[in-house]
């Protein structure tokens, strides 16, 4: 009898650390009954291609509209104090700014509920529900009359967006390969930079308004109004599982299921796993991410709550502060875009896209804390720099959809990154302090700062993963490339919901 190469024992391995699979396991994955009936099914290029562009068609569309809304209405508040927002809500002295940072305590509060309910429920329903909701919590907005009110309505705004990000993240893993994920996520994360011309286009419409209500009003009632009308189009349109869903013939099902198989992490399970939260708490990259997400969201809130106040700052009229926005979002866009298809045509370009994007946030901010306040323009180009943030951070979205396998563990590490996240907005607005407007030198210096923190990580986090692969590869049957028989079994591990560190065949994407 041949003896057991090294792969087979970590195979025997992974089968003993697990549970027992049978076909009512918890291990199994939702859309397991259609892979192993079609498994390995002659699926040509054609056809493939074919199912794809069905896909993109049916899902980015509703993930672009949903994601403009949802920056539109987070950063309302940004556009509405250019029209006497704080003095109709009576806001004084750090009023404001807690305004930004109560919102992400709302967003931390809903990460890891929202988390569990997007495993157990039908994705695509209760992202449905969560837009309809808020948008219902926007078109109140008006009603607020006070701090405690205005303040109250932004938690549970933040509560309810809270879905959103992780949401997204999960439905990119259902639906796409690995290497197809990068430009797909742009494609609505991009709608960051058109939420800035957009709403800074809105704001200069919303500034000729004559009559009827305060100007500010108008900016919550017309965002309101468009996320109920998303929030219905949602539940209606958005399908919840490739293996389910009704756009796409019987066939074209069995292609989609297929296709995704082939990242070596299934498609979604709806079981929660208690081992796997505990391998997500060991899991350096968990942390890694994290402190990520904290650096890089540090500067958020000067990019969002803050944007119409600084351009203020220069001297620039009201109408000056809304238009003068939109080249920030078209720098923001088309680099997002841009970092899209690079990450597509070099899929081990991530890291290093990253990288590039936040040494520009580190110049820009550099350029902020020290060019002269007399120097208004160097200042607002200084400002339209750190619009590259965005392509860092979406692309650390594409290691989570793209890098973590075992569902549990996938939305528990989307948790952490996004608990991060609010953590960071949650810091950055108080970094703005009334006493130094217009000069605003410590919000300058905190910009800068989480940047620098943001691009260390991305470099420990580069190595931690090459270091991984090389290993990997030296242990494999092969010694680079995995046979033909440790590709079978690295995907069937993935439908098997076995993560990314005991599936010894899965390969991190850098």
């Amino acid at each position: 009898m041949a003896s057991k190469t090294e792969f087979d024992h970590d195979v025997d391995d992974i089968q003993r650390s697990s549970p027992p699979v049978s076909e009512t396991s918890s291990t199994l994955d939702d859309a397991y009954d259609v892979y192993k009936r079609n498994q390995g099914i002659g699926i040509d290029a054609g056809e493939a291609r074919k199912v794809l562009r069905k896909i993109d068609v049916r899902i980015v569309p509703i993930l672009f509209f949903i994601y403009l809304l949802q920056y539109l209405d987070k950063n309302g508040i940004n556009y509405a104090s250019a029209f006497g927002f704080q003095k109709g809500t009576g806001l004084h002295g750090q009023d404001y700014s807690w305004l930004g940072s109560i919102f992400y305590f709302g967003y931390l509060v809903g990460q890891y509920p929202s988390g569990y309910l997007l495993q157990r429920l039908p994705i695509g329903k209760f992202l449905g529900c969560a837009t309809l909701g808020w948008g219902v919590i926007l078109i109140t907005t008006p009603a607020c009359h006070n701090f405690a009110g205005i303040a109250t309505n932004r938690f549970l705004l933040g509560l309810l967006e809270a879905t959103v990000n992780p949401g997204f993240v999960l439905i990119m893993s259902m639906w796409y390969t690995s290497a197809e994920q990068p430009l797909r996520l742009e494609a609505y994360y991009c709608t960051n930079g058109i939420a800035t011309m957009f709403g800074g286009l809105i704001g200069y419409a919303v500034g000729h308004i004559k009559t009827g209500l305060a100007k500010w009003m108008y900016v919550f009632i017309i965002f309101g109004s468009l996320s109920i009308v998303m929030g219905i189009v949602t539940l209606l349109f958005l399908p919840d599982l490739p293996s389910t869903a009704k756009f796409l013939a019987e066939r074209e099902r069995i292609v989609a299921v297929e296709r995704v198989a082939k990242n070596r992490q299934g498609v979604k399970n709806k079981h929660f796993r208690k081992d796997q939260s505990w391998q997500t708490v060991k899991d350096p990259k968990t942390w890694i991410l994290f402190v990520m997400a904290t650096g890089a969201q540090i500067p958020n809130s000067a990019l969002t709550s803050f944007t119409s106040i600084i351009i203020s700052s220069f001297g620039v009229d009201t109408l000056g502060t809304q238009y003068l926005q939109i080249p920030g979002g078209a720098v923001q866009f088309l680099s997002l875009l841009a970092g899209g298809f690079i990450c597509t045509r070099w899929p081990n370009s991530r890291c290093i896209t990253m990288t590039v994007a936040n040494t520009i946030c580190i110049i820009g901010a550099s350029l902020l804390v020290g060019l002269p306040s007399s120097n208004k323009w160097g200042r607002l180009v200084a400002l339209w720099l750190c619009y590259f943030q965005g392509l860092g951070f979406s692309m650390s979205l594409t290691i989570v959809s793209s890098n973590v396998a075992g569902y549990t563990k996938k939305q528990l590490t989307g948790a952490a990154l996004f608990t991060g996240y609010c953590v960071g907005n949650i810091i950055g607005p108080q970094t703005f302090k009334s006493s130094e407007a217009p000069g605003y030198k410590s919000a300058y210096i905190a910009m800068l700062i989480g940047y620098c923190i943001k691009l260390a990580m991305v470099l420990v986090l580069y190595f931690y993963m090459w270091s991984v692969n090389k290993k990997r590869d030296r242990e494999s049957a092969n010694g680079l490339h995995l046979t033909e028989e440790e590709e079978r079994q690295a995907i069937e591990n993935g439908m098997h919901d076995i993560t990314e560190i005991d599936n010894k065949g899965f390969r991190y994407i850098l």
